[in-house]
């Protein structure tokens, strides 16, 4: 049986990595601390991401605003015999569902629907709980942002079976689908969520934890 061994952080050692070439640095203290580079590569060094709370919040409410109208306005407009039919996400799982594609149903209704929901609820509560109540353990959080981080670009797999509809009609000849402004949101709504998990620092987590700091995310 292996014995548990007891570390500590890089940054109560007052150490700090370079992101870009992995050299290890002693943390200067005083005003030279926020200016302090690489003395391989010249790259700014951080023990945590600058402004990462900040920056997630701002992409992450971004993101929201534009789920609005990437879910209100029409996702694509079909014309068939010289009649239109514009069709928002939801019409367009009904629509599915109703011509029996229940698997593409199923797919576009989770990517379009379930997963950009649960990140958003996901990435509220990790930035709530850093400095909120201790309701998990850091390890917990840490595994559901990683998911979070990892199921990211599969919110675009709606967006790719549309293209490929598009792309099947057109070769059919059957009518003309011309892409409407809910998908340009859509799509936009993914890259920013991305973002946002992105800018969040995990190991702001442990910090509490560990009681490195005092004001995560500065």
């Amino acid at each position: 049986m292996s014995a548990k061994i007891e570390g500590i952080s890089a940054r109560a050692a007052g150490l700090v990595a370079c992101a870009a070439c992995g050299r290890v640095h002693r943390l200067p203290e005083g005003p030279s601390a926020a200016s302090f580079t690489c003395a391989r590569c010249g790259g700014a060094l951080h023990s945590r991401k600058p402004r990462g709370i900040q920056r997630a919040w701002a992409l992450l409410l971004t993101g929201i605003l534009l789920y609005i109208p990437a879910n209100i306005y029409p996702i694509m407009t079909t014309w068939s015999m010289g009649r239109p039919q514009a069709d928002t996400i939801a019409s367009g799982i009904v629509s599915l569902w109703h011509h029996g594609a229940y698997g593409i149903a199923g797919v576009v209704f989770v990517a379009s629907l379930v997963i950009p929901v649960m990140k958003f609820l996901v990435i509220v509560y990790l930035l709530l709980s850093v400095r909120g109540k201790r309701s998990l353990a850091p390890g917990q959080k840490t595994r559901m942002y990683h998911v979070t981080e990892f199921i990211g670009p599969w919110s675009m797999v709606d967006v790719f079976v549309m293209a490929l509809l598009v792309a099947l009609v057109r070769m059919g000849g059957i009518a003309t689908v011309i892409p409407g402004v809910a998908a340009a949101a859509f799509a936009a709504m993914v890259g920013a969520t991305m973002l946002s998990a992105m800018a969040f620092d995990p190991r702001l987590l442990w910090d509490r934890e560990d009681n490195d700091i005092e004001s995560p995310g500065g």
